[in-house]
């Protein structure tokens, strides 16, 4: 059974200016991996999802990718 990533390492608040950790979660085509893949809590994945959208719109992340 997977742990959720933030619980592991503490993480309370997930940044949206954290590229690089949120990137993990992305798939190539820049699509978020779903709970299932990652071992998320519901609560994580929610903030994560939150977090993605964020960036995205701040133009860190891309909408898509090749």
């Amino acid at each position: 059974m997977k742990q959720c990533y933030f619980s592991q390492n503490n993480i309370k608040y997930i940044d949206y200016k954290d590229v690089e950790l949120l990137k993990k979660f992305l798939n190539p085509h820049a699509r978020m991996l779903s709970r299932k893949k990652t071992g998320v809590t519901a609560k994580n994945q929610r903030k994560l999802a939150e977090a993605v959208k964020r960036s995205r719109f701040m133009g860190l992340l891309p909408f898509v990718s090749r």
